[in-house]
């Protein structure tokens, strides 16, 4: 299939979607339409031969496209008249197709617009849902609270930052914040001992889908065991680090969707429960 022919079959079977993700977060049928339209636009001067899943990278660009413009409400730049400078303005959006983008960038960039807005009770339901689409009822399951009280805060958090006012916000501990970081870096690479290290002696760790637990495990090594091989470097998924409260938390996407969801919960700088939920679907409400 050449180009052209891979951008018109996007824009037939993905553009529905991707403006249900931009709505999603702006919460803006017409803004959501632009960003869109921006996005495909951005696509025809990439050389698509070097984007194995168009549909993932237009996801990716979409959402970037939101969050820039729902931090940036106040504060528009007039879009570019000619694709010469709008050219000169891709790569400040989206990242070189030949370093395939990730999503700890993905997830920096919206914790970047967000993390000194939001209380730590928003930043959940926001990143979660109105980011990554993961339905209120399993973002409910996931930080502890209520359907209807995530769903609350989110809207809450939506306002914030769309008016751009700041909410009483405090950065997340650094200790939950390293584990995180060596969390995230230990799974991706496999490193069995040095994830171990990282678990209280009395660990335990569960996972939930659909409402209903299908996994347990006890102890450092067989919690460790199974975690490099759902989420390890044989694990199809992409893995990053966001805050939860008082936890931190862990999510993987595949093609740009999100498909689980992890809580760390700490005893000083170890992990001493591991809590997870496999996504039953994208949310687009």
């Amino acid at each position: 299939m050449t180009g052209p022919d891979r951008i018109s079959a996007a824009w037939d079977e993905d553009r529905s979607f991707l403006l249900a993700v931009a709505r999603r977060v702006l919460g803006d049928a017409t803004e959501a339409e632009d960003i869109v339209q921006d996005a495909f636009v951005r696509l025809t001067l990439q050389r698509i031969e070097e984007i194995q899943d168009v549909r993932a990278w237009l996801v990716v660009v979409v959402r970037r496209l939101a969050v820039d413009r729902l931090g940036s409400a106040h504060h528009r730049r007039t879009r570019p008249s000619d694709t010469t400078a709008l050219a000169e303005q891709v790569q400040e959006v989206v990242p070189d197709p030949a370093d395939r983008i990730t999503l700890d960038d993905e997830v920096r960039h919206a914790l970047d617009v967000v993390l000194d807005r939001l209380t730590p009770a928003q930043r959940a339901p926001f990143l979660l849902h109105d980011v990554f689409g993961v339905p209120f009822n399993e973002v409910a399951e996931l930080v502890g609270r209520t359907s209807a009280a995530c769903r609350q805060l989110a809207s809450q958090a939506r306002k914030i930052v769309r008016d751009g006012g700041s909410a009483v916000a405090s950065r997340p501990d650094p200790v939950a914040a390293e584990v995180a970081r060596r969390f995230v870096l230990t799974t991706k690479g496999g490193d069995l001992r040095a994830l171990i290290e990282l678990l209280d002696p009395s660990v335990t760790g569960s996972v939930t889908a659909d409402g209903r637990r299908v996994g347990w495990e006890e102890g450092p090594f067989d919690l460790a065991e199974r975690t490099l091989y759902f989420l390890g470097p044989r694990s199809p998924w992409q893995l990053a680090a966001i805050p939860l409260e008082n936890d931190v938390g862990i999510i993987a996407t595949r093609r740009a969707e999100a498909v689980f969801v992890g809580r760390l919960r700490l005893a000083g700088d170890r992990i001493r429960e591991m809590r997870g939920v496999v996504l039953s679907r994208t949310s687009v409400d």
